[in-house]
Formats: structure tokens, C-alpha cells, sequence
């Protein structure tokens, strides 16, 4: 990140820097490095004040913080009551700023919850729905798939929607959709009202899959970037857990599919609710140059004693300034192709796309919409195939913790890895359905033991592809990046679920699991990861610009230059 004219002493470091120590562009360097004792300024452990004395006298710091300080003041000010109103936001403050952080990312990631009920709802619901609305197997299909295409229409609105009205009045907007969907999924009488409904639930899914990675990555520190955006990721998975449970609850209830499929207007109006108390994302703020304001919210999600977190914002400014200096130069057409023509960002849309690539196009999504079918085709009876679903979705809950709680320590290439495993299941999954009909018992303890292995390492495997995209683009970028990204992953999604029955036809469940999401996995997956895929851990937003900003032959050279060290994360 060059430096600009109003922030000329801001520069990272290096590309393996941190917010925790930075180079003072236009400072000679000896009065950084002439130190012995203390080779860099670290802004986080600043014994007897020789950073804050050193900023303030040759930066001043002191001084652009007082006038950040009077911008926020002011729009406290002049904030009418409707001003308030608009916001949607009940302010909450906490003294210790992690809590806030932890809010934050919390309440945001349970809408996780929202979409993992609305995939999975429909695996236990479709076995009444279909008999009482006397659905064909291609109308069937069509119910099941519907979601993710809908998810795609959501995503294509992701961006006017976040753009327009903020990242978090976004998230407000699909809590809409998922509560008409539900309702008309609930009350439907025939398979178009079924259709209907069910689009209009991915229109919801689609707003809130691309925006929350935003969301929370925009507002929250580095340091615990990973964990809360892979806890949306872990929510999915209990929303699909709870839409097993659910499923079994009201499986023998007259009409049980309707509750089934009008469940989640509970969870609906819970993040309602939950997003009434969240502020809006600091870094869209100051994309909409909001700078008081945006320091307000900024505020409460860092403690601004702590010399990192002032210098992080300022870098956030200077990174928005320098993107409307960008804007301001360039015609609305020009501005369009900036996600494919500039270099930086072209190898950021490029990247996120394979990685979502290869969460969806190794079977989940089919695996999981249709998993009371599989367990019916490998042996258990109907309410048994729907409780034994529950299997593969509290495997997949279970999977996401580790990447909770690890992710950021080990790193986005170590974790990646986790491939390995869920190639490993799949190889079993394929195994004991080819050998249902000689041996049914072995073949079921073979098949539930390879249904368990790939959804655990799916499940830390998934958190990536939520973590990676939404840290990978540059901050003019990030909307439509995400909405690009968004609506890939849905496609994906839409097109295995659909296609799986034919693509089952043509290749056999067997052949189907152990070629086709087997082959992509190992040999499409593991190879890039390996050579192409950037480290990203512990950068802020504005450090990983500098990332991309290499050409990708460098950063192959850097993988295979560290895997030769018998090292994955650097």
C-alpha cells in the first residue's frame, strides 16, 4: 500500500508484518532500526512509552487522533432522531472492547443458523411434502434445488443491497425474504407455491451468505478474523443438525412437513432482534467517507489506548482515500471491470473463486439435501433414514469447532489440508453403498463410518470458504467481489443438487463419490492449495491488498520455497 499525500508516514511493513509493527515510509530509516535493543516499533507492548512518544513527535499521531476524536463528537451532535431511527441500532457499549467484538461476530454468525435449517429442512420434509402434494421426481428435484437458485438472485442483490443501505441493513433486508418464504413454504398447496417459496428463502440465504463474511471481517480484529467468520460456518452446520432434529420431531405429525419448512421464521426474528444491537461496519463507514461516524463504531470495537488499533484505523482512511481518488478518476463503465481488470483483483476473485469451487463441487450440498434418500438406499427405513440423518449433520457440527478455535493459529494453508480427510470419506461413503447388496450390515457400518469423516473434515474445510473470500478483496472490491463469489457458490450448489439423481443415473453413487467429487478434491484441490494458495493469517485487510499485489508466479515460488522448509503456514 503506497502511502498517500495525507497519510505520508503510513506503510506496511513487509508482506509477513502485522498491524503490530509498521515502517515509517518517508522517516529515515536509522531512526526505526538504529536501535539494537529494539529493531521495530512494536505498537502492542510499548514499554515506558517509546512508541507513543515517538509517534506523537514525528507522526503526529496525537493530533489526527484529537481530530478524529472532534468528527465523532460532532456527528454525536447532529444526529437527529431519525438519523437514530434509520440506523435500525440500540447502541450498546461494554468497557472491554472483546466483548463487543464477540457480539458482534456472534450474533452476526447465527444466521448461519437461517440457512443451515432452510438446506437441510428439506430432507426430512420432502418425504410428506412429496405425498401430499403429489410431486413427480423432477418437481421434487426442482423444491430441493430451488433454494441455491434462489441464493443466487440474493447474491446478485448483494451488492446494490449492501452498497445502497450498509452491510448490516443488508442482513436486515434477507431476514424479509427468509419470513415471506417461510410462510408461503408453510401454507403452500401445490408444487408452484412450493417453488415459490423456496426461491424466495435463497433469495435470503444468498443476501446473507455473501454479506456476513463482510460483515463481521470489516468490523472485527485479525487476530480473531477466522474463528468469527468460521462460526458462521459452524452455525450452518447446527442450523443443518437442527433441521434433522426437526424433521424427526414432526415426522409423525399430520402434516408435519409444514412446521418443518415454516421453522425457521423462529430464527428468523431472532437475528432480527440480535441485529438491532449490532453498528454498522466501520470500514463501509469510511467507504461512504462517514469518518466520524466510522470512528465512533471503531471505538467500540478496538481500545483505542492500544497504539495498533489508531494506526490500523488510519491505514483503513488512507485505503478508502486512495479507493475514491480511484473512483474519481475513472468513468461508472470503467469502474465495473475494476474485479477483472486490475491485476490485484483480478488474483483475488480468481483465488476465492477455486476455493469455493472446491467446497461445492465435491458432493455436500447433495449429500446433505438428499441424505434421508441415501439412508433409505442403503438400508434404514423411512423414520429410521431420517433420524440416521442426524448422524452426518452432528459430524459436520462437530468438524467446525476445530477451525474455530485453530484456524488463525495454524493458518489458512494448513488448514486447507483438511481435504486430505474429507477425500478419505469419500472414498468410504463410495465403498459401502457398492457393497449394500452383498453384505448390507458391513456395508452400512463401512458407509455411516465414511459419512462421518467427510462431513467432520468438511466442516473445518468449509469454514475457508467463507474466511477466504471475504478477506481477499480490496475495500472498493469487497461488495461486488463477495457478490460474485456469493453467487458461484450458489450455482455450484444449485447445479450438483440438481444434476445429482441424473449424475447418480449416469455414474453410479459409487462412481459419483469416488470419481467425481473424489477427483476434484485430489486432483484439482490439493495441488493448488499447495503452489497457489496465499497465506492470510493474522493480516489485517489492508496488508492482505499488499498480498495480492504480487504476481502469482512470486507467491508459488514463496509456497514451494517454504515447502521445501517442510513448512505450510509462514
Amino acid at each position: 500500500m503506497p502511502p498517500s499525500p495525507q497519510y505520508p508516514f503510513l506503510r506496511s511493513e513487509d508482506k509477513s508484518s502485522s498491524t503490530s509493527h509498521i515502517e515509517l515510509g518517508e522517516v529515515p530509516a536509522k531512526e526505526v532500526y538504529e536501535d539494537p535493543s529494539n529493531k521495530k516499533l512494536d505498537l502492542e507492548e510499548d514499554a515506558g512509552g517509546k512508541v507513543s512518544e515517538f509517534l506523537d513527535t514525528n507522526l503526529n499521531l496525537g493530533q489526527e487522533i484529537r481530530a478524529l476524536d472532534d468528527l465523532g463528537n460532532s456527528h454525536k451532535r447532529e444526529r437527529s432522531f431519525w438519523g437514530k431511527l434509520a440506523a435500525l441500532e440500540f447502541e450498546v457499549h461494554f468497557e472491554n472492547k472483546n466483548h463487543m467484538v464477540i457480539m458482534l461476530g456472534a450474533f452476526a454468525a447465527f444466521a448461519g443458523i437461517l440457512s443451515g435449517i432452510d438446506q437441510s429442512i428439506i430432507s426430512g420434509a420432502s418425504i410428506g411434502m412429496n405425498k401430499m402434494l403429489h410431486l413427480s421426481t423432477h418437481q421434487a428435484s426442482l423444491v430441493s434445488s430451488l433454494m441455491p437458485l434462489g441464493a443466487v438472485a440474493g447474491s446478485i442483490l448483494l451488492t446494490p443491497l449492501s452498497e445502497y443501505f450498509g452491510r448490516k441493513k443488508a442482513l436486515v433486508i434477507s431476514c424479509v425474504f427468509y419470513t415471506i418464504g417461510a410462510i408461503i413454504c408453510a401454507a403452500a398447496t401445490n408444487h408452484h407455491e412450493m417453488y415459490a417459496g423456496r426461491f424466495l428463502v435463497g433469495v435470503g440465504v444468498g443476501i446473507e451468505g455473501g454479506g456476513i463474511g463482510v460483515y463481521i471481517s470489516e468490523s472485527v480484529p485479525s487476530s480473531v478474523r477466522g474463528s468469527l467468520v468460521s462460526l458462521y460456518q459452524f452455525n450452518i452446520a447446527l442450523g443443518e443438525l437442527f433441521g434433522y432434529i426437526i424433521g424427526v420431531i414432526f415426522f409423525d405429525v399430520k402434516g408435519g412437513w409444514r412446521y418443518m419448512v415454516g421453522s425457521s421464521l423462529v430464527f428468523s426474528t431472532i437475528l432480527f432482534v440480535g441485529l438491532l444491537f449490532l453498528p454498522e461496519s466501520p470500514r463501509w463507514l469510511m467507504h461512504k467517507d462517514r469518518v466520524g461516524e466510522s470512528w465512533n463504531v471503531w471505538k467500540r470495537l478496538r481500545d483505542v489506548n492500544v497504539e495498533a488499533n489508531k494506526v490500523e484505523f488510519l491505514e483503513l482512511r488512507q485505503a478508502a482515500d486512495q479507493d475514491r481518488q480511484l473512483r474519481s478518476s475513472e468513468t461508472h463503465f470503467q469502474s465495473l471491470f475494476n474485479l477483472v481488470c486490475v491485476p490485484r483483483n483480478r488474483r483475488a476473485l480468481v483465488h476465492s473463486s477455486i476455493m469455493i469451487a472446491l467446497g461445492q463441487l465435491t458432493g455436500i450440498n447433495a449429500i446433505m439435501y438428499y441424505m434421508s434418500t441415501l439412508m433409505r438406499q442403503i438400508g434404514f427405513s423411512e423414520k429410521r433414514a431420517v433420524a440416521m440423518s442426524m448422524v452426518g449433520g452432528a459430524a459436520l457440527l462437530i468438524g467446525t469447532i476445530p477451525a474455530i478455535l485453530w484456524m488463525d493459529k495454524f493458518g489458512r494453508r494448513t488448514w486447507s489440508m483438511t481435504i486430505v480427510l474429507f477425500s478419505i470419506g469419500l472414498v468410504l461413503v463410495g465403498v459401502g453403498y457398492l457393497y449394500q447388496d452383498s453384505n448390507l450390515i458391513a456395508a452400512e457400518g463401512v458407509y455411516l463410518t465414511g459419512q462421518i469423516i467427510y462431513n467432520m473434515a468438511f466442516g473445518s474445510y468449509a469454514a475457508l470458504t467463507w474466511v477466504l473470500p471475504s478477506e481477499s478483496f480490496s475495500l472498493g472490491t469487497r461488495s461486488v467481489g463477495m457478490t460474485v463469489c456469493s453467487a458461484l457458490l450458489y450455482l455450484f450448489a444449485f447445479t450438483v443438487t440438481y444434476n445429482f439423481e441424473r449424475m447418480q443415473s449416469a455414474f453410479t453413487y459409487t462412481g459419483l463419490t469416488l470419481g467425481f467429487y473424489g477427483g476434484i478434491a485430489i486432483a484439482i484441490g490439493i495441488p493448488y492449495q499447495l503452489l497457489f494458495m496465499p497465506e492470510t493469517k493474522n493480516r489485517t485487510l489492508e496488508e492482505i491488498d499488499d498480498i495480492f499485489e504480487k504476481p502469482v508466479r512470486q507467491i508459488v515460488r514463496e509456497n514451494i520455497a517454504y515447502l521445501r522448509k517442510g513448512k505450510l503456514t509462514y
